[in-house]
């Protein structure tokens, strides 16, 4: 019982999907497998543009280097 009864009740944050690369998917219906491979999605259009991101600033040095 809580301390106080007017006290609202925490309520648990709610799981964040994640998929682990190689996981055993064979439990999976198939909107859970359509779930993992938006996330899947998202995650490589994010790893692409801190790629070119990275190229960009290499790129400005370069170019202020004149390598």
């Amino acid at each position: 019982m809580a301390a106080f009864d007017d006290e609202p009740q925490a309520r648990k944050p709610a799981a964040k999907l994640t998929h682990v690369i190689g996981e055993n998917v064979d439990a999976l219906s198939a909107p859970e497998l359509a779930e993992r491979i938006e996330l899947c999605r998202n995650e490589i259009a994010r790893l692409e543009a801190a790629k070119a991101a990275r190229e960009a600033t290499r790129a400005a040095a370069d170019a202020f280097f004149k390598r």
